[in-house]
């Protein structure tokens, strides 16, 4: 377990920070933007849960640990490997699981759903964006540095089951609100 007992260090007062092992790196570093990505995706899917059913809230729960679990393996280079907390794979086929348990429910999709329809099912679709932002981001330090695989795989993972967890929040995409091409002309 984790206690911390004093939340300021002064330590990265100069636009540095500290990964797991000890390396220094700017507070702007692709690696810090991939963890603060995820840390956004995070708190997007904290406010999705005061919007969801008993079943989704369930389930973002153990994604928000995942997500914290996530956001070591990004602080972890892979030189530090010894210490590292990653994202395995069963965390991935976890997720393909609830995927096509929740979407084998819905309704067939017969457009693209816009990000609207019910409180929770907006949120989740806001999270499922910030999610989005945050694999963008982990690629973009893949392209960079040696990533876990999986964390990657995770985070795309991840976007799927929130855009069907959206739509079960929908009456079972029953409710979602389908894109009208050029409904608007």
């Amino acid at each position: 377990m984790v206690k911390l007992t004093k939340i300021y260090t002064r330590g990265g007062d100069e636009g540095m920070t500290s990964l797991v092992g000890g390396a220094r790196v700017s507070k702007h570093h692709a690696r810090m933007e991939a963890i603060g990505a995820v840390d956004e995706a995070n708190a997007a899917i904290g406010v999705a849960q005061l919007h969801a059913s008993t079943d989704t809230k369930a389930i973002l729960t153990r994604i928000q640990h995942d997500l914290f679990d996530l956001g070591a393996d990004l602080a972890t280079p892979e030189k530090e490997a010894e210490y590292a907390l990653r994202i395995q794979p069963q965390q991935v086929t976890r997720l393909e699981e609830e995927i096509d348990a929740v979407n084998a429910a819905l309704s067939p999709l017969e457009s693209f759903v816009l990000p609207a329809g019910s409180p929770a099912s907006a949120h989740l679709h806001l999270a499922r964006t910030t999610v989005r932002r945050a694999e963008r981001t982990a690629f973009a330090l893949k392209d960079m540095e040696e990533l876990n695989p999986q964390a990657l795989q995770y985070l795309n993972r991840l976007s799927d089951l929130l855009f069907v967890l959206a739509r079960y929040e929908n009456d079972d995409g029953k409710a979602d609100v389908l894109w009208k091409p050029g409904a608007t002309r």
